[in-house]
């Protein structure tokens, strides 16, 4: 059986990876940080699959608690198939660079960079001896040109030195079998984010192209593609999900 570690995997857009993670039959292991009601809504919803179920308690910022996150999913499970570094804190406060505390840039960088590091040197000997992996990377619109986006400056600076370390992992772990890629999600907010596609096409939403605003459903659903065994030709990608909205430079 396949095993998925997915973090900040209970609620928001990774609940939804979660759950079509569990309808493929795979057995996941789901990190949180504090949200002790999303873990027991999902339980409960999912009780007849909670043998296939691990829930670790930790943060992204801290590195024994990545460590900890990968020994006991691989304890109970007894192989990794596949990462996906869902979580990544976000500063929603509107300001420039200069007006930014020491301690925000290191929760940005720390969480959305150096926590992918550490998951990484971790996994990455397990999916090797398996020869097989599939590792998955969120980003922005624009990550994979470098774009500026206006007050953004601490996550855009992680996100885009992410885009250039999944590429890197996708050239040098291809032998193994394991594959990289980054998803960029559009203007997901709210309810949304654990929406389906079905309920977001019943709402018109005029700020994107498409008609309608992305779910959690979109998300899910594409990375289920990537990870899958026959998806390895495609590696080292950005690939952006935004319905054609931009995302980049508005101003309030």
């Amino acid at each position: 059986m396949r095993h998925a570690i997915i973090t900040a995997g209970s609620k928001g857009l990774g609940r939804k990876v979660t759950e079509l993670f569990l309808s493929e039959g795979y057995s996941v292991t789901i990190n949180y940080r504090s949200d002790e009601s999303a873990v027991e809504q999902l339980k409960k919803q999912y009780a007849h699959l909670e043998d296939r179920m691990l829930f670790i308690k930790g943060d992204v910022t801290k590195k024994e608690d990545l460590l900890y996150l990968v020994d006991e999913g691989f304890k109970k499970f007894g192989r990794i198939d596949c990462l996906i570094n869902n979580a990544g804190p976000y500063i929603f406060e509107r300001k420039k660079l200069a007006d930014y505390h020491d301690a925000e840039w290191h929760e940005m960088i720390d969480g959305n960079l150096t926590a992918v590091f550490y998951l990484l040197k971790k996994v990455i000997p397990i999916m090797r001896k398996q020869q097989y992996g599939r590792i998955i990377t969120y980003g922005f619109q624009g990550a994979d040109s470098s774009s500026g986006w206006l007050h953004r400056s601490a996550f855009s600076a992680a996100k885009t030195g992410l885009a250039s370390l999944t590429k890197t992992i996708a050239i040098e772990e291809a032998e193994y079998g394991i594959t990289a890629n980054m998803i960029c999600p559009g203007n997901i907010t709210g309810e949304m984010k654990e929406a389906s596609i079905s309920q977001a096409r019943e709402i018109r939403d005029p700020d994107t192209p498409i008609g309608r605003s992305g779910t959690g459903e979109d998300i899910g659903r594409l990375i289920a593609f990537l990870c899958n065994e026959n998806s390895d030709m495609i590696t080292g990608a950005v690939i952006e999900a935004t319905g054609a909205v931009n995302v980049l430079n508005r101003r309030p």
